[in-house]
């Protein structure tokens, strides 16, 4: 199947074009975007943190995690679907970059991770492992994301 009409008729509905004319929805969206992607990265790194050892000593490892999931979720939830506004806007340079289509890939398999490896490690001897692994895909999705508006 191809894609780029998708991505085309994407761009033209009205939620993209409504953005893209806009002088303020698009920042404004951004700026909930960065919002959600800082309360992610921090869920993520104060659990990561604490699989390696590193910190909040006192809490355990799964009762910590219990604590982060909502968090967690919500942050994931407004990073997506601010992330989904920002590319119904501008869905054809998003096509023909490649460091969207890393993001897409990088996203895909932390969030897969997060929900299914990263939960299994947690209070086992691999927990030291799946951190680092964790917080490696999550700063992929980060630094493609970065790279997208720089190409």
């Amino acid at each position: 199947m191809e894609l780029l009409p998708v991505f085309q008729w994407l761009e033209a509905t009205a939620v993209g074009t409504t953005i893209r004319e806009s002088l303020w929805l698009f920042p404004m969206i951004q700026c909930g975007h960065l919002l959600g992607l800082a309360l992610l990265g921090g869920t993520v790194l104060v659990g990561d943190l604490r699989l390696l050892g590193w910190g909040l000593r006192g809490e355990p490892v799964e009762t910590l995690a219990g604590k982060l999931q909502p968090w967690m979720v919500g942050a994931l939830g407004v990073t997506v679907g601010t992330g989904i506004l920002m590319f119904l806007s501008e869905a054809l340079k998003c096509y023909y970059s490649p460091p969207f289509w890393y993001k897409m890939g990088m996203l895909v398999l932390a969030t897969g991770f997060a929900f299914t490896l990263r939960r299994r490690a947690l209070g086992t001897r691999w927990g030291r492992v799946t951190a680092i692994v964790s917080m490696g895909l999550w700063l992929g999705v980060g630094f493609a994301g970065r790279w997208i508006a720089f190409y």
